[in-house]
């Protein structure tokens, strides 16, 4: 079996593992809940840890002997860590904040990382069912209400008016001085992954973040947005790479659409 059969005949059951995490999620989101505050000071409520429940379960069950690592699990030490050569990689609430906010911009995420690079992505958005999936090298596609399954390809940018998507609850002035590189502009202001996805989609040219985030934010979005013909890298255009040192904090990085731009001549000064 090759490496690509092997992780398509993986999707479906992802996709139903995310679907059934937000379905439980909706079920916290549409009712009365708390909010609690981690150690780093972001937000959590119970619907991040019983989708986080949902998906490491199914996952162990899917694949047993596979490590799970989730934003809301027991992060193992580096030690440990580095010796695995595939994992699944979980934010099981990406966008607490627009949770609690009840905007509807969050999302379900689940990446699997082999020899640190992300080869499935799917990403689900449980108020619309929304589906983003995509497995390393058989294309990128898009479930509009988890229905009617199409194939999804990042645009190209000519100049002129470009498309830049912008995290709604993590505005930096570093944004605004990425913004002063362009002279016609739109912001689509998003909370979550959503925004890496709709680059994917064509819907964006660029999201550009400067802000600390973590791999588990980044992993599902970079297979499926690589897939789609964009790509997710540090300031450098290097591919982000998972599980390579003690901290699973990302650097800066941008998701774009085109990569035959130098997006490395549009780095603000920090």
């Amino acid at each position: 079996m090759s490496q690509h059969s092997q992780y398509s005949e993986l999707l479906a059951p992802v996709k139903a593992i995310a679907r059934q995490a937000g379905d439980a999620i909706m079920k916290v989101y549409q009712g009365h809940y708390c909010v609690e505050q981690k150690s780093d000071d972001s937000p959590v409520t119970e619907a991040d840890f019983a989708a986080h429940e949902i998906i490491s379960k199914s996952l162990a069950e899917l694949t047993p002997g596979w490590p799970v690592l989730s934003e809301e699990g027991a992060v193992a030490d580096f030690e440990e860590r580095s010796q695995w050569q595939r994992y699944w990689l979980v934010d099981p609430l990406d966008g607490t904040r627009e949770f609690i906010k009840c905007n509807g911009e969050f999302t379900v995420n689940i990446a699997l990382i082999e020899n640190n690079c992300s080869v499935l992505g799917v990403i689900q958005a449980p108020v619309n069912r929304d589906c983003y999936s995509a497995v390393t090298g058989g294309g990128a596609f898009f479930e509009a209400g988890g229905m009617n399954i199409e194939p999804i390809r990042a645009r190209q940018w000519d100049g002129g008016s470009i498309t830049i998507a912008g995290s709604r609850s993590h505005r930096m002035p570093v944004f605004c001085n990425f913004l002063e590189f362009f002279d016609d502009y739109r912001v689509l202001s998003l909370g979550s992954s959503l925004k890496s996805c709709y680059v994917a989609q064509g819907r964006a040219d660029i999201y550009a973040r400067f802000g600390p985030t973590s791999e588990w934010d980044t992993a599902a979005a970079q297979c499926i947005l690589e897939e789609a013909g964009g790509g997710l890298t540090d300031m450098n255009l290097q591919p982000l790479r998972y599980n390579t040192k003690d901290s699973l904090l990302n650097p800066p990085f941008f998701s774009f659409a085109d990569p035959r731009h130098d997006w490395r001549d549009y780095v603000p000064e920090v």
